[in-house]
């Protein structure tokens, strides 16, 4: 049986408007909203009424950049969609949208396939896939209209690591035709991938072998070339573009130029971009390691730019690219070999928090970080309104979000599955309180409530926000 439900008291925060209102759930959506105090809020009854006084009152986030439990570098991402989802409910964020990977000479269905077989039965919250090409050829073009028709929306390609994702311009081009014609959209990883490698490989040679270097042989102007490559094959396709982890200013540039110019271009990047930098991969002992990932993290000044391109609307997501791997076993892979480092950090629980903390700063406004960590990421991937708002008919995903309390973000307290935090230490300001996916309470004061199986797959519309 349903359980009628009655946020009062809060204020409700979405993309478009803030008010102080009560919000009634009923049979795991949103029923009404109604102004706190008016005579239709005070008619209304409940089986359970949450009190939001205090807090704010906000979508669930829409983290569309995971990577749960994926294979890569001889190992695999220590984070299962169990324990990924559970992490994800307790940083505020209910709907992730993870990547299938198909295997060179395997079909996307076999990948996709596998996927759903993972995340099956074992999710917090609810969750959808992007489907990564690795072998673009007239079968796998074909299988993208069936995995379109299915709810599978979006299709990554590699501009880099040659020899596992890597997909030529001649791929990218077909690849981007086909979701011209079927609404797929194409997104990019734009680095350099064949350049890159030549500088790996010369400066291992001169002994070059310390995590640092990672960060300096995955140049700027690589990334920014590669942005630029897939603008101008995207025009040619006639089809819309999003470049994920955008990590430095030039790449931004790119994005914006071809925005200017009116083209269906996107771009998203990450959080430790925003409060990460080169300092970090340069700690010593090795602990420069936890900061591996590609994109690289960048020196601190690049930060500015990023921060303008989300108020400007020339970047348009903060996802996290979540790729947890341990520091012990995993990270420790690459000693003595940069390149052998597995590619990724943890931040699924952190993404929400994070960026409430760059309101406070003065980054971004309230509405902003809602609209890029909730409404934009939901539109962008066809899944809003069910996600990423709170309106009469949209899924009661929903986050009592306490913006006073105070905490410092540690491996001691996360849920993540990951022996460290890329931002330990860091003091912020906000806090999750309570978290309800489709009505249910996941995190309840701070206790979390879930279960896994409780997450249901969402089949996705194309992009809403062409």
């Amino acid at each position: 049986m349903s359980i009628r439900t009655l946020i009062r008291g809060g204020l409700v925060i979405t993309a478009a408007d803030e008010l102080h209102a009560d919000v009634l759930i009923e049979d795991g959506r949103v029923a009404a909203l109604a102004a706190h105090g008016s005579a239709a809020a005070e008619a209304w009854t409940a089986d359970r009424t949450i009190d939001a006084s205090g807090k704010y009152v906000i979508p669930g986030g829409v983290d569309a950049h995971t990577h749960m439990e994926l294979p890569f570098g001889g190992t695999s991402a220590s984070d299962t969609f169990e324990t990924g989802t559970r992490a994800a409910a307790w940083g505020g964020t209910t709907t992730i949208v993870d990547f299938a990977v198909q295997s060179v000479g395997h079909s996307l269905r076999e990948g996709l396939d596998t996927w759903y077989a993972k995340a099956d039965g074992n999710c917090a919250v609810d969750y959808a896939f992007h489907m990564i090409l690795s072998d673009v050829n007239e079968g796998t073009l074909k299988e993208m209209d069936l995995l379109v028709g299915e709810g599978v929306t979006s299709f990554k390609l590699f501009m880099a690591y040659p020899g596992v994702f890597y997909s030529d311009d001649g791929q990218i081009l077909r690849a981007m035709q086909r979701g011209a014609s079927n609404g797929g959209l194409i997104m990019m990883h734009a680095e350099n991938g064949i350049a890159i490698d030549v500088l790996v490989e010369q400066a291992l040679a001169r002994g070059e072998t310390d995590p640092r270097h990672h960060g300096e042989v995955r140049k700027v102007l690589l990334e920014a070339e590669a942005t630029h490559r897939a603008i101008q094959l995207a025009r040619v396709a006639g089809a819309p573009l999003y470049v994920v982890h955008v990590s430095a200013e030039e790449a931004v540039a790119e994005l914006a130029a071809a925005r200017d110019k009116g083209l269906p271009v996107f771009g998203e990047t990450c959080p430790q971009y925003l409060f990460l930098s080169t300092d970090n991969l340069a700690e010593p002992d090795f602990q420069g390691a936890k900061y591996v990932c590609s994109t690289p993290l960048r020196p601190r000044e690049h930060q500015a730019a990023l921060w303008r391109g989300l108020r400007t609307n020339d970047l348009q997501v903060v996802s996290t690219d979540h790729c947890p791997f341990c520091f012990r076993g995993q990270k420790e892979l690459g000693r003595g070999d940069f390149s052998k480092i597995p590619n990724g950090l943890p931040g699924v629980e952190n993404r929400m928090d994070l960026l409430h903390q760059a309101v406070l700063d003065g980054h971004i406004s309230r509405r902003r970080w809602i609209e890029i960590a909730c409404a934009t990421p939901a539109r962008m991937f066809g899944l809003y309104p069910q996600k990423g708002t709170i309106a009469p008919g949209s899924d009661a995903d929903i986050v009592l979000y306490d913006p006073h309390a105070e905490q410092v973000i540690s491996a001691e307290t996360h849920h993540m599955n990951v022996d460290y935090s890329a931002y330990e230490g860091k003091r912020i300001t906000g806090r999750v309180d309570t978290v309800l996916s489709r009505g249910e309470l996941v995190i309840e004061q701070r206790e979390f409530t879930g279960r896994a199986g409780h997450g249901a797959f969402i089949p996705r519309s194309t992009c809403q926000y062409l």
